[in-house]
Protein backbone atom coordinates (compact mmCIF):
# COMPACT_ATOMS: atom_id res chain seq x y z
CA UNK A 1 0.00 0.00 0.00
CA UNK A 2 1.40 3.41 -0.94
CA UNK A 3 0.97 6.59 0.98
CA UNK A 4 -1.19 9.18 -0.73
CA UNK A 5 0.53 12.47 -1.40
CA UNK A 6 -2.74 14.30 -2.01
CA UNK A 7 -3.90 14.15 1.60
CA UNK A 8 -5.99 17.01 2.85
CA UNK A 9 -4.04 18.97 5.47
CA UNK A 10 -5.34 18.61 9.02
CA UNK A 11 -7.46 21.43 10.35
CA UNK A 12 -7.87 22.99 13.74
CA UNK A 13 -11.14 23.21 15.59
CA UNK A 14 -11.72 26.65 14.02
CA UNK A 15 -11.25 25.25 10.54
CA UNK A 16 -7.96 27.02 9.81
CA UNK A 17 -5.09 25.04 8.36
CA UNK A 18 -2.39 24.05 10.80
CA UNK A 19 0.09 26.32 9.16
CA UNK A 20 1.40 29.59 10.45
CA UNK A 21 -1.60 31.51 9.11
CA UNK A 22 -3.52 31.87 12.40
CA UNK A 23 -0.32 32.96 14.14
CA UNK A 24 0.46 35.54 11.44
CA UNK A 25 -3.12 36.78 11.57
CA UNK A 26 -2.74 37.29 15.33
CA UNK A 27 0.49 39.20 14.69
CA UNK A 28 -1.35 41.29 12.12
CA UNK A 29 -4.13 42.20 14.55
CA UNK A 30 -1.56 42.95 17.25
CA UNK A 31 0.12 45.29 14.77
CA UNK A 32 -3.17 47.02 13.87
CA UNK A 33 -4.08 47.54 17.53
CA UNK A 34 -0.62 48.70 18.57
CA UNK A 35 -0.34 51.07 15.59
CA UNK A 36 -3.57 52.69 16.79
CA UNK A 37 -2.08 52.75 20.29
CA UNK A 38 1.06 54.41 18.92
CA UNK A 39 -1.02 57.06 17.13
CA UNK A 40 -2.78 57.78 20.40
CA UNK A 41 0.60 57.63 22.16
CA UNK A 42 2.00 60.38 19.94
CA UNK A 43 -0.98 62.49 20.96
CA UNK A 44 -0.27 61.82 24.61
CA UNK A 45 3.47 62.49 24.46
CA UNK A 46 3.03 65.45 26.82
CA UNK A 47 0.49 63.61 28.97
CA UNK A 48 2.62 63.15 32.11
CA UNK A 49 3.33 66.88 32.45
CA UNK A 50 -0.16 67.96 31.43
CA UNK A 51 -1.83 65.35 33.65
CA UNK A 52 0.34 66.38 36.61
CA UNK A 53 -0.71 70.01 36.11
CA UNK A 54 -4.42 69.15 36.30
CA UNK A 55 -6.52 69.38 39.43
CA UNK A 56 -7.55 65.72 39.66
CA UNK A 57 -10.00 63.96 41.92
CA UNK A 58 -8.57 61.86 44.77
CA UNK A 59 -9.60 58.69 42.92
CA UNK A 60 -7.53 59.52 39.81
CA UNK A 61 -4.87 56.87 39.13
CA UNK A 62 -1.18 57.75 39.19
CA UNK A 63 0.46 58.51 35.84
CA UNK A 64 2.66 55.39 35.91
CA UNK A 65 -0.42 53.11 35.88
CA UNK A 66 -1.64 54.16 32.43
CA UNK A 67 1.16 52.52 30.40
CA UNK A 68 0.90 49.02 31.88
CA UNK A 69 -2.91 49.13 31.99
CA UNK A 70 -3.23 50.18 28.35
CA UNK A 71 -0.60 47.66 27.21
CA UNK A 72 -2.57 44.82 28.77
CA UNK A 73 -5.89 46.14 27.44
CA UNK A 74 -4.53 46.55 23.91
CA UNK A 75 -3.15 42.98 23.96
CA UNK A 76 -6.55 41.67 25.08
CA UNK A 77 -8.27 43.73 22.38
CA UNK A 78 -5.98 42.25 19.71
CA UNK A 79 -6.70 38.71 20.86
CA UNK A 80 -10.43 39.45 20.92
CA UNK A 81 -10.53 40.80 17.35
CA UNK A 82 -8.37 37.92 16.16
CA UNK A 83 -10.84 35.42 17.65
CA UNK A 84 -13.72 37.15 15.87
CA UNK A 85 -11.78 37.46 12.61
CA UNK A 86 -11.13 33.70 12.68
CA UNK A 87 -14.90 33.12 12.65
CA UNK A 88 -15.48 35.23 9.53
CA UNK A 89 -16.31 32.18 7.41
CA UNK A 90 -18.66 30.70 10.01
CA UNK A 91 -20.64 33.89 10.61
CA UNK A 92 -19.57 36.25 7.80
CA UNK A 93 -22.26 38.92 8.12
CA UNK A 94 -22.06 39.27 11.89
CA UNK A 95 -18.26 39.01 11.91
CA UNK A 96 -18.00 41.76 9.28
CA UNK A 97 -20.13 44.09 11.40
CA UNK A 98 -18.14 43.15 14.51
CA UNK A 99 -14.81 43.87 12.80
CA UNK A 100 -16.11 47.20 11.47
CA UNK A 101 -17.31 48.22 14.94
CA UNK A 102 -13.98 47.22 16.43
CA UNK A 103 -12.07 49.33 13.89
CA UNK A 104 -14.36 52.32 14.49
CA UNK A 105 -13.87 52.15 18.24
CA UNK A 106 -10.12 51.86 17.70
CA UNK A 107 -10.17 55.14 15.76
CA UNK A 108 -12.21 56.82 18.51
CA UNK A 109 -9.77 55.43 21.07
CA UNK A 110 -6.71 56.87 19.30
CA UNK A 111 -8.46 60.19 18.71
CA UNK A 112 -9.22 60.76 22.39
CA UNK A 113 -5.56 61.34 23.31
CA UNK A 114 -5.27 64.01 20.64
CA UNK A 115 -8.47 65.75 21.71
CA UNK A 116 -7.60 65.72 25.40
CA UNK A 117 -3.82 66.20 25.49
CA UNK A 118 -2.99 68.06 22.25
CA UNK A 119 -6.11 70.12 21.60
CA UNK A 120 -6.93 70.27 25.35
CA UNK A 121 -10.67 70.32 24.81
CA UNK A 122 -12.55 68.86 27.75
CA UNK A 123 -15.97 69.07 26.09
CA UNK A 124 -14.80 67.43 22.87
CA UNK A 125 -12.85 64.80 24.82
CA UNK A 126 -15.97 63.96 26.79
CA UNK A 127 -18.05 63.70 23.60
CA UNK A 128 -15.33 61.54 22.04
CA UNK A 129 -15.17 59.15 24.98
CA UNK A 130 -18.96 58.86 25.16
CA UNK A 131 -18.94 57.81 21.50
CA UNK A 132 -16.11 55.39 22.35
CA UNK A 133 -18.17 53.95 25.22
CA UNK A 134 -21.12 53.34 22.88
CA UNK A 135 -18.91 51.81 20.18
CA UNK A 136 -17.23 49.46 22.66
CA UNK A 137 -20.60 48.32 24.02
CA UNK A 138 -21.82 47.71 20.46
CA UNK A 139 -18.58 45.85 19.68
CA UNK A 140 -18.96 43.64 22.75
CA UNK A 141 -22.54 42.80 21.77
CA UNK A 142 -21.46 41.96 18.22
CA UNK A 143 -18.47 39.94 19.44
CA UNK A 144 -20.74 37.99 21.78
CA UNK A 145 -22.78 36.82 18.80
CA UNK A 146 -19.65 35.64 16.98
CA UNK A 147 -17.32 34.46 19.74
CA UNK A 148 -18.40 34.95 23.39
CA UNK A 149 -14.82 34.68 24.67
CA UNK A 150 -13.88 37.68 22.51
CA UNK A 151 -16.65 39.70 24.13
CA UNK A 152 -15.40 38.75 27.59
CA UNK A 153 -11.90 39.90 26.68
CA UNK A 154 -13.28 43.39 26.05
CA UNK A 155 -15.03 43.73 29.43
CA UNK A 156 -11.92 45.05 31.26
CA UNK A 157 -11.44 47.56 28.43
CA UNK A 158 -15.03 48.74 28.80
CA UNK A 159 -14.59 49.06 32.58
CA UNK A 160 -11.40 51.09 32.07
CA UNK A 161 -12.92 53.49 29.55
CA UNK A 162 -16.05 53.97 31.66
CA UNK A 163 -13.73 54.93 34.50
CA UNK A 164 -11.84 57.18 32.04
CA UNK A 165 -15.16 58.77 31.07
CA UNK A 166 -15.80 59.77 34.68
CA UNK A 167 -12.21 61.00 34.99
CA UNK A 168 -12.50 63.01 31.77
CA UNK A 169 -15.66 64.69 33.01
CA UNK A 170 -14.21 65.36 36.45
CA UNK A 171 -10.93 66.82 35.19
CA UNK A 172 -12.75 68.94 32.63
CA UNK A 173 -15.02 70.37 35.34
CA UNK A 174 -12.10 70.97 37.72
CA UNK A 175 -9.86 72.59 35.07
CA UNK A 176 -11.85 74.96 32.88
CA UNK A 177 -8.77 77.08 32.13
CA UNK A 178 -6.68 74.10 30.97
CA UNK A 179 -9.46 72.07 29.34
CA UNK A 180 -11.63 74.92 28.06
Amino acid sequence: MTERSDRVPPTTAGGALRTGRPFFALLGWLAVVFVAAAIGGVGSATAPDFYAALDRPAWAPPTWLFGPAWSLLYAMMAIAIWLVWRERTTAPRIATVAVALFLLQLVANALWSWVYFVWQSGALALANILVLDALVIATILAFRRVKPLAALLLIPYLAWILFATALTFSTWQRNPALLG
